[in-house]
């Protein structure tokens, strides 16, 4: 049996590792998508008062802090069982609209887009952002790089802090914004709009009129049928803030929709020995083993999934590139993963839409932004979209306010299975009689990449044995001592 290791997997957020065996005829026998990293925030946070939470976890990392701030924040109103004003959920949603279109943009020119602006074949070299500023120009760089820098000064402004903000407190905010900073803001978010679209533009420019990227685009390598999972307001269309989780099965038929402290009835966490990462399912389907399918538990939240589970959008632009998109693919649910980037640059304009609308509303700038918390504190669940999935925050306290449970199902969490799935699928389509070269291992790599996984907040279970080896090499380079503690037998696999 034959090994081949990607790792690191390299543009994402942490560390993960892609082995795969292939057999005698050089085909893929099995493909294993590994996280080797914990950080366990779950139990770390057991001890401290609740209202710290949202301050701790927006710590986990500096990619997606406002999404935990946020979802914190809505479990703590939860536990202390306060309604936060709606000047308050309006200044909320505002920043975190300011959040997601930095992420999104992030991911569209610096993480994900470079496989299609420079191409996946290029030299790795060559697969970032500096090779995507030299394909579309300077100016387009700059562009990138200004719309980052403004949605930070908004999120300053309202958070009070460009990255890690913690203005997100148990009963709404901790300040408004003022008159003038409302009207700054409004000047902000049309810069967005228009920046969205044209980041639209782009990727028509790019992707969809590059038959060869539609084609790897619907491929089987790319296409799984899972059901799919997102947060929806009261008319099913997207929320990113607030409202019950919606999931559709793969023939797009709602199978459930529940409010965030239901959750445990639909959502289910396994445990493999090889991963720190749990594996969520949906627990009236079961758990039928890494496989897609109507019969089969595993389900995806990422902004296609948002999408498929969603009827719509409720801002204009947004929602006519919606209906492009499943005019152009064949209708709902769309089940090929590499479109979750066209889902992406839709959630863009969406949530740039949606930002102007919020700081158009003089509302948001009202000084009656908290209610004070007065009940005993006890149990609550927040939820919130996260850029690259849905997010849940669940607090058990005593009557102090100290933590006594604590769990976290983070997008990454959730996406767990079908990333491994997509890897797999992806290797079997395109490794063939052991021919291997950087571009089909890069092709590999863009079945994982098109989640966006951030792998830090995503990493909460210790498997019952550590999954420990050391290898000592001379220095030649020759293994001359090969010891483990507990490592699944075919990770050990040698090539031959």
């Amino acid at each position: 049996m034959t090994r081949i290791s990607i790792d690191p997997i390299t543009r994402l957020e942490g560390h993960g590792k892609i082995e795969i065996f292939l057999d005698a005829q050089g085909n893929v026998e099995n493909c294993y998508f590994q996280v080797p990293e914990l950080r366990g925030f779950e139990v770390f946070c057991i001890g401290r008062p609740v209202e710290e939470m949202p301050f701790l976890t927006s710590r986990i990392c500096g990619v997606c802090p406002e999404a935990h701030l946020m979802a914190a924040a809505k479990a703590c109103d939860a536990v202390y069982k306060v309604e936060v004003p709606p000047a308050g959920k309006k200044l909320r949603e505002l920043l975190y609209m300011a959040f997601f279109v930095t992420d999104h943009t992030t991911h569209f020119y610096a993480l994900g887009g470079p496989d299609f602006v420079v191409g996946p074949d290029a030299p790795a070299a060559e697969r970032n952002i500096l090779g995507v500023i030299a394909k579309v120009g300077l100016e387009i760089g700059g562009q990138v790089i200004d719309t980052r820098k403004r949605n930070h000064h908004v999120i300053e402004m309202i958070g009070g802090r460009p990255v890690h903000p913690v203005a997100a407190i148990p009963g709404g905010m901790s300040h408004p914004i003022t008159e003038e900073q409302r009207q700054e803001i409004i000047a902000i978010a049309r810069k967005n709009v228009e920046f969205a679209q044209f980041t639209i533009s782009l990727f028509h420019d790019i992707v969809l009129k590059n038959t060869g990227y539609v084609d790897l685009i619907t491929s089987d390598g790319y296409t799984q049928k899972t059901y799919y999972m997102g947060l929806v307001d009261d008319n099913n269309q997207v929320n990113f803030y607030d409202g019950k989780v919606r999931v559709v099965g793969p023939d797009g038929a709602e199978h459930c929709k529940y409010a965030p402290n239901d959750y445990r009835e639909y959502v289910a966490e396994r445990v493999e020995p090889w991963s720190y990462l749990k594996f969520p399912y949906l627990k009236k389907v079961g758990w039928k083993g890494f496989v897609d399918g109507k019969d089969s538990g595993v389900y995806c939240a990422t902004p296609l999934s948002r999408l498929n589970a969603a009827d719509g959008l409720a801002t204009p632009l947004a929602q006519a590139e919606y209906e492009r998109m499943y005019e152009t693919l064949g209708g709902k649910p769309v089940h090929h993963t590499l479109a979750t980037h066209w889902a992406r640059v839709i959630e863009l304009q969406y949530a740039a839409e949606h930002m102007l609308e919020l700081a158009e509303d003089p509302a948001v700038a009202s000084p009656d932004i908290r209610a004070i918390p007065k009940a005993t504190p006890s149990e609550g669940v927040g939820i919130v979209e996260a850029p690259r999935g849905t997010l849940t925050h669940h607090y058990i306290t005593d009557e102090k306010g100290i933590l006594q449970k604590a769990n976290l199902v983070v997008g990454t969490t959730n996406n767990n299975a079908p990333i491994y799935i997509s890897i797999r699928k992806a290797a079997e389509a395109l490794i063939q009689n052991g021919q291997v070269n950087d571009g089909i291992l890069n092709k590999i790599e863009m079945a994982f990449r098109a989640y966006d996984p951030c792998l830090s907040c995503a990493t909460h279970t210790l498997p019952g044995q550590m999954p420990l080896e050391l290898i000592v090499r001379d220095q030649r380079g020759e293994v001359i001592h090969h010891a483990s503690q507990y490592v699944a037998p075919e990770l050990l696999a040698q090539p031959e």
